[in-house]
């Protein structure tokens, strides 16, 4: 039996019309009658609503040789196993759903909070220049310790963040870390959203790398130009500091803004590579990343806090995590 049967079988034991059924899933009638008809079929969000309706199985919706008599229930069997003999967890439509769903919500949030931590420094910067040139009635040491202040509530703010996103995606984490096997229909989901999705991301990584390549630029910029006012016979008395100062206030934005742009296209697409089980989340890289990825990014955390905190060049030490992550793909 077809879907189109399926959908006209199971209306009609509902003692529903298409009118009803329509309203009920959230489509026009004619979408149903197209249905019914075989003229066309309903996407995954709707084979879902029809799964929930009328309370069967999506594998009995999309699989021809189901019906409501066959068995979909694995309980009793042993589990699926890979290759490698590991039992591999089951993923249903609705698991896979709202994972993808959650991804696309939380990317930009965590980007933001990424792009935060990058922009912390700036105040510091500033504050320390600004009052080293005069410019403040703070002393340099006021002027640390307040932007030292600033510095620690951007980044706490940050890591409010990841801590909640982390909560949100406890549930999910079996994704990322053990082998699945995902219900039928899920694959060509993740497929189709993905190849909706690969012109955006495209444009994106292109944004994020020009941004952090081009974040040099205003270093080269305003050196020459200091250069030029400091042979120049206007008077210049804190015109120096403050041009350096700009320098590096948009290095570090323009650098926050391309991470932005790559965490958080890289988030959504990383979601479809899960659920695949492709580029990262292939499962030897999972029995991998569970070995050595723990211990690691700890390292790299102390490391930068402590290298941070004794050289006082947050404005420089930030490179430490697109090296981390660059180092750690080759590692995994």
């Amino acid at each position: 039996m077809i879907l189109a049967e399926k959908i006209t079988e199971l209306r009609k034991k509902a003692g529903l019309s298409q009118e009803q059924l329509a309203e009920a899933v959230g489509v026009s009638r004619q979408a149903i009658s197209k249905w019914e008809s075989a003229q066309s079929i309903p996407d995954m969000n709707k084979i879902l609503a029809l799964s929930k309706f009328f309370n069967v199985s999506t594998d009995y919706l999309l699989k021809d040789e189901l019906n409501e008599s066959t068995p979909t229930e694995t309980s009793g069997e042993e589990p699926s196993v890979d290759s490698k003999g590991e039992p591999l967890i089951p993923v249903s439509m609705d698991t896979a759903a709202a994972y993808l769903s959650l991804a696309r919500q939380s990317a930009p949030k965590v980007a933001g909070a990424i792009m935060l931590c990058i922009f912390s420094p700036i105040p510091l910067i500033v504050l320390v220049i600004a009052s080293a040139a005069g410019w403040l009635s703070l002393s340099e040491d006021q002027s640390s310790y307040l932007g030292l202040i600033l510095l620690m509530l951007m980044v706490a703010v940050a890591v409010a963040e990841f801590i909640s996103d982390g909560f949100k995606k406890k549930k999910y984490e079996f994704l990322e870390k053990e082998p699945i096997d995902t219900e039928y229909g899920i694959e060509g989901m993740v497929k189709e959203r993905r190849a909706e999705y690969e012109s955006t991301h495209t444009r994106e990584i292109i944004t994020g790398v020009l941004l952090c390549v081009l974040s040099c630029l205003p270093i080269f910029v305003t050196g020459a130009f200091g250069s030029w006012v400091f042979h120049s016979p206007v008077h210049m008395s804190t015109e120096n500091p403050l041009i350096a100062t700009v320098g590096i206030a948009m290095l570090l934005l323009l650098v926050g803004a391309g991470v932005f742009f790559l965490v958080r296209t890289s988030m959504i697409w990383q979601s479809f590579d899960v659920l695949l089980e492709e580029g990262d989340y292939t499962r030897t890289a999972k029995r991998r990343n569970r070995e050595i990825g723990g211990i690691y990014w700890g390292i790299v955390t102390a490391g930068y806090l402590l290298v941070s905190f004794l050289t006082k060049r947050w404005d420089i030490t930030w490179v430490v995590w697109p090296v981390a992550g660059i180092l750690y793909g080759v590692i995994s």
